[in-house]
């Protein structure tokens, strides 16, 4: 493979990449050019809010080809186009063979939710001192325990074992806190997700950690009916406030509500849209997120 490495400023940024793409580049990728230096400009604005500028002064496009006569090419057609005004060629460069699904692997470790509890890639060996262990590869589905909001909702399965009785799962993801579930005792496990490849994902994951769970579609109507000891939803704020009276509906008299993907400054409308139902409290904060619990 070889780089055909260039340099433009913001407002030829786009117009460059399509004419890249145009010219059967395998990839193109953008990069601040004064990265690292006293020019440095971040690009990222206050949560859900649009970026303060749409690119950085000067940026380096670099583009893959298969050849170095097919990057070399690409470069002299480039320089022909009225477009390619003030844009530079910085050169055509080698890019070594690497193995990318290793290189891949190496960024994901084990994830410690307690001392004794642990998310593991099967790629790596369980730590010495795990006791119980979810073997989760990083996948299409969101849940491989390394966000605040999945370890918060594992931590509260393994500090209430005793008690999860019947399990539900809604808005699954990867399937992680009812396989959490069922590895601490749980024995009936519903998993909803409106996702057919999250509920693909759940049933894969069950199997490979030699769990049983049923898993659907909502709509699917045979799973996720009737009452639970333990309702769990790791989703976001708004659509929890949604679901707020399905929820609740979920939950068995003395039976708990276990809710996350909620920032912290979101508690208060949580709070009041669950009001009706159950009493919502915090049960645990990391990194700016909670998790909040209601007992019915």
């Amino acid at each position: 493979m070889f780089e055909l490495r260039l340099m433009c400023p913001q407002d030829r940024v786009e117009t460059l990449s399509e004419a890249l793409d145009a010219l059967d580049a395998l990839s193109v990728s953008v990069e601040d050019a004064d990265a690292q230096t006293d020019a440095e400009q971040a690009l990222f604005g206050e949560p859900g809010m649009p970026a303060p500028k749409d690119g950085w002064q000067r940026s380096r496009v670099i583009a893959l080809y298969p050849s170095k006569d097919a990057a070399s090419e690409a470069a002299v057609l480039l320089q022909a186009q009225d477009f390619f005004e003030g844009c530079e060629v910085l050169g055509v460069q080698h890019v070594p063979e690497q193995d990318w699904v290793r290189l891949t692997q190496s960024q994901f470790e084990p994830v410690e939710i307690t001392p004794t509890f642990w998310i593991v890639p099967t790629w790596h060996e369980p730590p010495a001192q795990a006791q119980t262990v979810i073997r989760l590869d990083p996948g299409l589905a969101f849940g491989t325990g390394t966000h605040p909001t999945t370890r918060m909702c594992l931590r509260w399965i393994a500090s209430n074992a005793q008690g999860l009785g019947r399990v539900l799962d809604y808005g699954c993801g990867s399937g992680i806190l009812a396989i959490g579930a069922a590895k601490f005792g749980a024995q009936d496990i519903d998993a909803l997700d409106i996702d057919p490849d999250a509920v693909s994902a759940t049933l894969l994951n069950a199997q490979a950690n030699h769990v049983q769970l049923q898993a659907a579609l909502p709509e699917q109507g045979r799973v996720g009916q009737g009452h639970y000891q333990t309702v769990l939803a790791n989703i976001l704020a708004t659509p929890l406030k949604v679901l707020a009276p399905l929820l609740c509906d979920r939950v068995a008299p003395g039976g708990s509500l276990v809710l996350a993907g909620i920032l912290a400054r979101q508690t208060d409308e949580l709070k009041a849209a669950y009001a009706p139902y159950v009493q919502l409290d915090v049960a645990d904060t990391q990194d700016g997120w909670v998790l909040m619990t209601a007992r019915r």
